[in-house]
């Protein structure tokens, strides 16, 4: 005898709003009832576990199947089904969750990890794409009779007996004119790989089964092998190269966490590659926008989070804020900084080996992120121009020696292109100072980090000053020339330069040294290298002058050939091809300027 009636609801414009706002992604209809589907069969199979289901529970797999013909996807399961009062409960009473309500009662006999749905509003999902929805059910419990449920998306619904000779229930979408892309094979097959790809029940379509029921993060690391994590990483990732190493996770308290977490070889280019770990619940894909329970550094990893624990909205498409998304992101931070100082710890040249590769995910997180830092900085690389790498602490000890000012402060000198600072670089080293290499954009944030952090401890790009000044010592070099003759130097200088924004200062230098060094104060190259990283506030920077400083070395020979030169077009030809080879040094010589450049060298050779 057919029954009729009307779904319990607030609104009558309930399914208007589920369609248009509630789920954004009209896709998702095909998640949800595939996961209500794995529910009903979980809960089968628990309550044959617990004796409170004698029959066989049999092919447990879950089928997707489509009808052009009939312009019909149907969902089929052998799960728990349902009585005729159970869909009245559970399907007319909008909100009112069968799988809450399941685990509530069955919360204290064991395991309740496995039921996905919450929130009793997926189903509705299936509204989204359909004009008439069916259900065909029976339950598992002896004598039930198979109903059939029917509702076009109104308020109104039907349920009549009928016929079926199985457990379990098949839901029957009558797929809506706007809505046909979703009787393409492909584009059903493409929506189960993206969500359904390790559901834990086997998901039949088109004759195969689409899903790893026993995907890698659910098993123990004791029974995998290397080979197992990397096809794993292949799976998920099929165009990387293999990772460099990877953390399994799982942790069941104060929240249950399962995962692999993959560090991919990020070389030296600034590309996060955001988006690429993947958030599971219960293992249905939920989504890869994990900025919120993955701190913003972790996400240069790739891989899989699982957890039951992850508070999703209703729609199970964003997170919602809560102490447990913050608990398990101090929990994943611990976790890649103790791997990777267990792996430091183990090979330190083997870790060398490695940081190429991951130096820049270390130095991104001890900027971001302070704890993650207090582990770090044991084990963070630091690699000179003589490609050796050192520890902090170990760096420190290496030039305490020769490189500590007379203040007691360690001065470390660093290159950001050890090409085009080459000249710095040899002066600095005929003083026997140590050199080390920060050569990527994000090294400029990273030495504004490690100086606010290291007590008696500072950096000077290499180029900032001459060699003689960049480490400040008691001893000071004498000048060669007399104060009258200095004096004469610095005008030729100024007067070849012509340009007021050049301070040009006598420096009394081995005579080894360039005959003119161009510097600029390390504070002004931070600035600029800062604003090139797209530091915030920096926009005046490129209203302001080089404000370079010209820096003549007044013990060269040159100087005192440019002195005794009896014609002053020569002196003045002399100092201002001494000026443009230091800025030719530099990289700063082009245009007219090194065309000038290249025919006065012509002429002096000439001369």
């Amino acid at each position: 005898m057919q029954e009729k009636g009307s779904i319990s609801i607030h609104t009558e414009n309930i399914f208007p709003i589920i369609k248009k706002f509630l789920y954004s992604d009209h896709e998702i209809f095909l998640r949800e009832l595939v996961s209500n589907a794995v529910d009903a069969t979980q809960k089968l199979k628990r309550l044959a576990s617990m004796g409170e289901f004698n029959g066989e529970v049999g092919d447990t797999t879950i089928k997707i199947a489509i009808n052009e013909a009939d312009q019909t996807i149907t969902i089929s399961d052998h799960g728990i089904g349902m009585t005729g009062e159970e869909v009245k409960k559970y399907i007319n009473q909008i909100a009112f969750s069968g799988a809450t309500e399941f685990v509530e009662k069955y919360k204290d006999k064991g395991d309740n990890k496995e039921i996905i749905g919450h929130f009793g509003l997926g189903f509705y999902s299936a509204f989204m794409v359909s004009s008439n929805v069916e259900i065909k059910t029976l339950s598992y419990k002896e004598g039930s009779e198979a109903v059939l449920w029917d509702c076009d998306g109104s308020t109104e619904f039907t349920i009549d007996p009928t016929e079926k000779a199985s457990r379990g229930s098949d839901v029957i979408l009558h797929i809506a004119e706007d809505s046909k892309e979703f009787l393409e094979k492909a584009r059903i097959q493409a929506i189960l790989k993206k969500y359904c790809k390790f559901l834990p029940v086997p998901i039949e379509f088109d004759g195969e089964i689409i899903n790893n029921t026993v995907p890698l993060w659910t098993k123990s690391p004791s029974e995998l092998k290397d080979e197992d994590y990397i096809n794993f990483y292949k799976d998920l990732y099929p165009f990387s190269e293999d990772p460099l190493f990877w953390i399994h996770l799982n942790v069941d308290y104060p929240f249950n966490l399962t995962g692999i977490l993959y560090f991919p070889k990020l070389k030296n280019d600034f590309e996060f590659q955001r988006n690429k770990i993947q958030l599971y619940s219960r293992q249905v894909f939920i989504t890869d926008e994990v900025k919120d329970i993955v701190p913003e550094f972790l996400m240069l990893l790739q891989g899989v989070i699982d957890s039951p624990d992850i508070p999703l909205n209703v729609s199970r498409s964003f997170l919602q804020a809560d102490a447990n998304v913050k608990k398990i992101d101090s929990y994943i931070t611990k976790k890649v900084a103790d791997k990777l100082a267990e792996l430091h710890k183990q090979d330190e040249a083997a870790f060398a080996e490695k940081w190429p590769d991951i130096g820049l995910f270390v130095k991104y997180g001890m900027i971001s992120n302070d704890k993650f830092y207090d582990k770090a900085k044991d084990f963070c690389l630091y690699i000179d121009t003589d490609k050796q790498y050192f520890t902090l602490d170990k760096y420190k000890e290496h030039i305490r020696a020769n490189q500590e000012d007379k203040n007691g402060n360690l001065v470390a000198l660093y290159t950001t292109d050890v090409n085009k600072q080459d000249a710095y670089i040899q002066s600095a080293k005929r003083k026997g100072y140590d050199v080390l290499e920060f050569t990527h954009p994000i090294d400029s944030h990273f030495i504004q980090m490690l100086e606010s952090k290291v007590e008696k401890f500072t950096l000077k790009r290499v180029d900032a000053d001459t060699a003689d000044k960049l480490i400040e010592k008691d001893t000071k070099t004498e000048s060669l020339l007399s104060p009258e003759n200095e004096k004469a130097v610095q005008e030729i200088f100024e007067s070849a330069i012509n340009n007021k924004d050049r301070k040009v200062v006598l420096e009394p230098m081995s005579p080894e040294e360039l005959p003119v060094s161009v510097t600029q104060p390390e504070f002004m190259r931070r600035m600029k290298d800062m604003q090139a990283m797209g530091g915030g506030g920096m926009s005046f920077m490129g209203n302001m002058p080089e404000m370079l400083s010209v820096a003549v070395n007044a013990n060269h020979p040159l100087i005192q050939k440019i002195l005794s030169a009896a014609d002053e077009g020569v002196k003045k030809d002399l100092a201002k091809q001494a000026y443009d080879l230091a800025l030719l040094s530099q990289g700063m010589l082009s245009g007219a300027d090194l065309t000038n450049f290249i025919q006065r060298s012509v002429d002096l050779s000439v001369k």
